[in-house]
């Protein structure tokens, strides 16, 4: 159950809920944050201890910031060694595939889902320069990101930390590149049908050749449209298939899939595991513990 903490200790309206040996501790963001922050937390650990958990697609991409102990190893399922190990704060962009997460325990982080464009506005790169990497958060944010850091770390008070973040946040997205308007409409579509909508028809609603749309979506999105459209597609039966009393069946037709074997081949690719075994895994913000 949620515990509302009190103003001297952690700040108004905070509120910080156990799960397990973790506490994930919130606060509503402000209003010019909303558009682009799909979730914002931050967790420490009641007891160190280590583990592993497996990340799957979304559709969003990740910034976390880390106040304690960083991740062993991040990397993509099924690769032998990450090409480049990030060893403090991170920023992960929208993937197309399972991703492994190694931590040895004492964690302490705050930690941002962005929406696509968000994550445009936000980091002001083209976000196909993202696609299935996990980087350090100054390598793309700046170095004077690290005082950001620095200072969050400094503070106990998780209010305070929330208030300096809100503002670096705000100042950033305030002067970030504006998504063009063809591309923000071309992901409502497919965000509204789930997945569930051609390519052509999304080319014809706003107005762009489909090679052209292909190439302005993927350089704000960071995948492609049909990409976007099976990630979309799997994380909306994923959430399904969670919810109890959930019918296989059922999923796979109101997602869209041709049939059961083709809702197992995209499981399989997408996160590396079955429907079944995902519907009983407790999930938290796409994370599957292992």
């Amino acid at each position: 159950m949620p515990v509302v903490a009190s103003a001297g200790m952690t700040g108004r309206g905070v509120e910080m809920t156990r799960m397990g040996d973790r506490w994930r501790v919130t606060r509503p963001w402000p209003p010019q944050l909303r558009p682009f922050v799909h979730s914002y937390a931050g967790y420490w650990e009641a007891a160190a201890s280590p583990y592993r958990v497996r990340l799957v697609p979304t559709g969003r991409a990740v910034v976390v910031i880390n106040l304690g102990e960083p991740f062993a190893q991040v990397r993509r399922l099924g690769e032998a060694s990450p090409s480049s190990q990030v060893t403090g704060s991170l920023i992960a962009g929208l993937e197309d595939g399972p991703r492994v997460c190694d931590h040895p325990g004492g964690q302490e982080a705050i930690r941002l889902e962005l929406t696509p464009l968000g994550a445009f506005r936000l980091f002001a790169v083209p976000m196909s320069e993202l696609t299935n990497r996990v980087v350090e958060l100054c390598n793309v944010l700046g170095p004077e990101t690290g005082v950001l850091v620095e200072q969050l770390a400094a503070t106990s008070d998780w209010g305070a930390r929330f208030d300096l973040l809100d503002l670096a946040l705000s100042v950033r997205l305030e002067r970030g590149p504006d998504p063009s308007p063809e591309v923000r409409h071309a992901w409502r579509l497919l965000s509204r049908a789930g997945g569930a909508i051609p390519v052509g028809r999304i080319a014809a609603e706003v107005g762009w050749s489909q090679g052209y749309l292909i190439r302005r979506f993927t350089e704000q999105i960071g995948l492609t449209p049909k990409t976007s459209a099976r990630v979309l597609r799997f994380h909306r039966a994923m959430r399904l298939l969670t919810r109890e009393g959930a019918d296989l069946a059922e999923v796979t037709a109101a997602c869209g899939f041709y049939d059961q074997a083709h809702l197992n081949r995209e499981f399989r690719a997408l996160a590396g595991t079955t429907p079944g075994r995902l519907a009983v895994a407790r999930l938290a913000e796409g994370a599957v513990p292992l």
